[in-house]
């Protein structure tokens, strides 16, 4: 919790100060209460006073209510703006953290722990500063000042509102420690619960196709009641907080007047009218501490969670992000130039590399293709160039340059990144298209429409029904998977970048389609370089380069035709997709 404090900002430390005054002045009024019935006990049982003095005593009573009510209201708004502001900010923090998060990162955060940590464990926090923050305050000072207000005026009255004290704080100790270690498990199984309803919404098409609608309800309903149970064993937990409470608040003020009245039995005459009077203030003031203790019952329920929660967004903020900015944002020597030298990788939880000893080098202009059965590493590699990942071994050279040395920022601006699964994002035709920051003026329409006809979606864009400004679900639902993989690619012919990285981005594509956009966008790349993966020998046959790739290492580099002759595992490949009569003739 301490951790999550440093992201208070000035002004939002400066409403804490506000209402910290605020709350110390309502107590002050609060704890004035007393002290004038006390004074009208007197002015009632004494003598030669006038009604004006006892009306003039109830009226700073009725004061003391209406400007204590006043800064509870104040109290009010200002712990409510204070935590929608600082939710605010948390949010925006740990969605910017995730931005910088890289494939590694995600991986050790799930998607639905990431969507409950900005959620659900943002909303313990807002709740616990929207209500707690009152209550923190007030109770310890009520407290303190009720019993320095009580003390010395009678030992055996304030024996029985200290047993009272003790009794509420024992009590509160024990729940805590039993609940606390609940709310964690609540916290992970949220995260589990929004998993499995995300996997089953996202996959619904498949659970109707085989009939799995009872296994995935049953699925639901394990983790679900695994919730409940937990959640229900805190309640009740919490639920012997209330009886508690009110049998020591009523037992004690009952205690407070059979002792007094046999301290006013047993006092003098004279002596009577204070006793009764210590009394009817201890009997106020003793309430007062039980209402203090009570309020800070009430935070022990927000509390444990809370703090579960913080520590769980600490987490993602407090993550160090594996790949890092360089500084690096000006010209080169070289441009459109991609080398690997002598290049490793293993994944950070792996043992074994995935990549070994991997080198070429493709220059401006050429196209790179990469072959090699699932599982060989192709996709891994491509990924070294934007850094998705960072090579282990070795260097990643683009325009001459290491990576690492790019800003972040830069090295994107220079690369047209079609990734394996199509992504596209809810918004236009024309926004999906333009979508991102290259470093450029956003492209214009025409632009837009041009990248779509070199992509070969024209035809399908045009027959929407508001053709460039059509609307595009998100995830690009209401499109076929071919038209998605177009899109993607015409989103990376619009920033016209000196590379473009095709990561299987043809899979979905029929031939004829597959032929014609190659086609075209030879023609339109043609000073571009190029990094194809793919599966079909077809799509990658006239590369200026080809390299094979088995087990992560590489077995072969040249042409089609140099292929076909020397490597073993490129002419298994492509007999396994085209007869000899076809490889001869192509």
């Amino acid at each position: 919790m301490l951790k999550l404090c440093r992201n208070f900002t000035k002004k939002d430390i400066g409403i804490i100060f506000i209402v910290a005054a605020l709350v110390v002045f309502s107590v002050f009024l609060d704890l004035r209460l007393p002290e004038y019935m006390s004074e009208i006990t007197k002015l009632v049982q004494t003598d030669g006073h006038t009604m004006n003095e006892i009306l003039l005593a109830g009226g700073h009573m009725i004061l003391c209510a209406v400007g204590s009510l006043a800064c509870t209201i104040c109290v009010g708004f200002f712990t409510s703006l204070l935590s929608a502001r600082f939710s605010r900010s948390i949010r925006r923090k740990i969605f910017a953290k995730v931005e910088d998060f890289g494939l590694a990162e995600m991986k050790k955060f799930s998607t639905s722990s990431l969507i409950t940590r900005t959620t659900n464990d943002v909303t313990q926090i807002e709740m616990l500063l929207s209500m707690g923050l009152h209550m923190l305050i007030k109770s310890p000072v009520m407290a303190v000042w009720a019993l320095l207000k009580i003390l010395g005026k009678s030992g055996e009255l304030s024996l029985i509102t200290a047993a009272g004290v003790v009794i509420i704080v024992v009590t509160n100790l024990i729940i805590i420690s039993i609940v606390s270690p609940r709310f964690a498990k609540i916290q992970a199984l949220t995260d589990k619960v929004n998993g499995v309803t995300r996997e089953n919404i996202t996959g619904i098409r498949v659970i109707h196709a085989f009939n799995a609608e009872k296994f995935e309800e049953k699925r639901f309903d394990d983790v679900n009641d695994e919730i409940t149970g937990i959640h229900l064993k805190v309640t009740r937990t919490f639920a012997i907080m209330d009886p508690v409470m009110n049998f020591v608040m009523h037992f004690q003020h009952l205690l407070i007047y059979v002792v007094g009245a046999f301290l006013i039995l047993n006092s003098g005459m004279a002596d009577k009218i204070t006793v009764f009077s210590n009394m009817v203030v201890f009997s106020s003031y003793g309430m007062q501490v039980i209402i203090s203790f009570l309020l800070l019952t009430m935070i022990f329920m927000i509390l444990p969670r809370a703090r579960v929660s913080a520590n769980r967004i600490n987490e993602v903020l407090e993550e160090e992000v594996s790949i890092k900015s360089g500084s690096f944002h000006g010209k080169t020597k070289e441009k459109g130039t991609v080398e690997f030298k002598n290049v490793s990788f293993k994944y950070p939880d792996a043992d074994e590399y995935l990549l070994k000893n991997i080198s070429f080098k493709v220059n401006p202009g050429e196209t790179i293709a990469f072959i090699g059965s699932t599982g060989s590493g192709k996709s891994t590699l491509i990924n070294l160039v934007p850094r998705l990942y960072d090579a282990t071994d070795g260097e990643v050279l683009v325009d001459g340059v290491n990576v690492r040395e790019y800003s972040l920022k830069e090295l994107n601006n220079r690369i047209g990144y079609i990734p394996q699964t199509a992504v596209l994002f809810t918004g236009s035709v024309y926004d999906n298209i333009a979508y991102g920051d290259n470093g450029r003026n956003k492209p214009s329409m025409a632009k837009v429409q041009e990248a779509i006809k070199v992509a070969q979606g024209k035809d399908f864009v045009e027959k929407m029904d508001d053709q460039y400004h059509s609307h595009i679900a998100r995830g690009g639902t209401n499109v076929s998977g071919g038209q998605k993989q177009r899109l993607s690619i015409a989103r990376a012919i619009a920033r016209d970048p000196e590379i473009y990285i095709f990561d299987d981005s043809f899979s979905a594509l029929d031939y004829q389609t597959d032929v014609k956009l190659r086609k075209e966008l030879k023609k339109y790349t043609k000073d571009a370089t190029s990094l194809i993966v793919a599966q079909r020998i077809g799509t990658i046959m006239n590369a200026d380069k080809i390299v094979v790739l088995d087990k992560g290492e590489c077995v072969g580099i040249g042409t089609h035709k140099e292929l076909l002759n020397d490597c073993t595992v490129y002419r298994e490949i492509a007999l396994s997709q085209l007869s000899e009569e076809e490889l001869n003739h192509a």
